[in-house]
């Protein structure tokens, strides 16, 4: 079975049966009806997937693999802030009425720094190091910016990435690890998805940097399942497991810059069914 699905189970689990309720708080998120939207959550959880091993799609329900890649390219790629960018509507909430979410997430990306190497964004900058300092223990991104969170629609949920490369002995290649800093989810709508994202953008970095994949790491501040999502993570838990699936990227592509989510394939998998009207707070 996919060890995934049992990451996601024991998660679930752990923050039903152990989580703290912030029923009666001052919270900042509510449901359309104009209700609070409270949450059992969890403080500090750190879930860690080997690549190497699978792809870390749950099979409890299908996550949509190339609408997260493409939101990922969106980010990390293009650097965009504007959802006429994107393809999905999952950011049209947080745009303006020029389509732009702020200096948030894929603008803080393309921002140039200057270096002693010269001026680099964030991305090219750890592609350079990956490439040229691979043992460096400084190879990091960060998009959460005090000085522009007030020109920010939305605080970034996912906003760091450190990378960290390793030689084992006998291999021909070094392995590309990573840990993903996360200071808030909603884990039944964003938890997969934003784990399949990052280890898909780990597969894309190796290959552009001749390494191999090894452990993405997630580390989840405040990890919480909404009060009127309870019953239904309850169902979802209880499912069915099938294998991982399996995972293809285009081993043609060499530059970051040229991907396209037609570059990355699933196949064999299997899963349960969706679940269709999930109420999002706001």
């Amino acid at each position: 079975m996919s060890l995934a699905d049992k990451i996601f189970v024991d998660m679930c689990n752990d923050i039903l049966n152990n989580g703290v309720s912030t029923e009666g708080e001052k919270v900042r998120p509510h449901w359309e009806d104009g209700t609070s939207a409270y949450t059992i959550k969890k403080f500090g959880v750190v879930n860690r997937y080997d690549l190497s091993k699978e792809f870390p799609a749950i099979t409890l329900r299908k996550t949509a693999i190339k609408t997260c890649t493409e939101e990922m390219l969106w980010i990390w790629q293009r650097k965009s802030n504007n959802i006429h960018d994107l393809k999905s509507t999952v950011w049209d909430e947080w745009a303006d009425e020029n389509g732009s979410i702020g200096k948030a997430y894929g603008y803080q990306l393309g921002v140039k720094h200057q270096y002693k190497e010269g001026m680099m964004d964030q991305v090219d900058r750890v592609i350079y190091d990956l490439k040229n300092n691979p043992f460096s223990r400084r190879i990091l991104t960060n998009i959460y910016v005090h000085a522009d969170l007030h020109e920010m629609n939305l605080y970034p949920c996912a906003y760091s990435m450190t990378f960290n490369v390793t030689q084992h002995p006998g291999d021909d290649k070094l392995t590309l690890n990573a840990i993903l800093n996360q200071r808030s989810q909603d884990i039944l709508t964003a938890n997969n998805w934003n784990v399949c994202q990052y280890a898909v953008l780990m597969h894309m970095l190796a290959q552009v940097c001749d390494m191999k994949v090894g452990e993405l790491v997630h580390v989840i501040a405040d990890a919480h399942i909404y009060d009127r999502h309870i019953p239904l993570v309850k169902e979802l838990i209880t499912r069915e497991q099938f294998p991982a699936p399996k995972f293809w990227l285009n081993p043609e592509i060499k530059d970051f810059y040229q991907f396209t989510t037609d570059d990355i394939k699933i196949t064999d998998y299997q899963t349960g069914p969706q679940i269709k009207n999930i109420p999002v707070a706001v």
